[in-house]
């Protein structure tokens, strides 16, 4: 069985008092949650709101891995607070040799530092088609994972054990 190892981070952000965690919609859509049958000529696949992670590139920790990705896929800069969760499921690959892969992905927390969310090169833009600040308390209900899901209630109750941590965090207006 072929083995996968990745890497994502849970930024997060301080404004106007509420913590606010960075999320993408990569380009692909999923069945909305609604079993409710839709005439609608409208669009019926509702975006997949996910985590920034990727590939740990060879020779790369983990951890750099999660701040190189949450770069690249967000725009923004974060530093490194801890590591919350690994994530580790099944899937088999819908492309090449259709392998099944064994895969974990190591997510850390991390504190926006700097820059603007959306603001990325246009070669990720293939790969991601909007970025934006979710209400961190909404994150467990709105990312399309059930590991992602996990790993923002993990950052919700880090919080609340770290209050101290909100005396790091440059609280914005904007």
């Amino acid at each position: 069985m072929v083995r996968e190892f990745s890497a994502g981070g849970v930024v997060l952000r301080k404004m106007r008092g509420r913590w606010f965690l960075a999320v993408i919609e990569p380009h692909m859509t999923r069945p909305k949650k609604s079993g409710k049958p839709s005439n609608s000529p409208r669009k019926t696949a509702a975006a997949l709101v996910a985590l920034p992670k990727g590939a740990i590139d060879e020779g790369e920790k983990p951890q750099q891995t999660a701040l190189r990705e949450v770069s690249e896929e967000t725009g923004v800069q974060a530093n490194l607070v801890t590591k919350l969760a690994d994530v580790k499921y099944y899937y088999v690959r819908n492309w090449g040799d259709r392998a099944r892969v064994f895969k974990i992905v190591s997510f850390y927390l991390l504190l926006y530092r700097s820059g603007r969310l959306g603001n990325i090169a246009p070669e990720m833009r293939i790969e991601v088609q909007n970025a934006y600040w979710l209400p961190l308390e909404n994150a467990p209900t709105v990312l399309s994972y059930q590991g992602e899901r996990e790993v923002a209630q993990r950052a919700l109750q880090y919080l609340r054990a770290h209050p101290e941590l909100g005396d790091h965090a440059t609280d914005t207006t904007h």
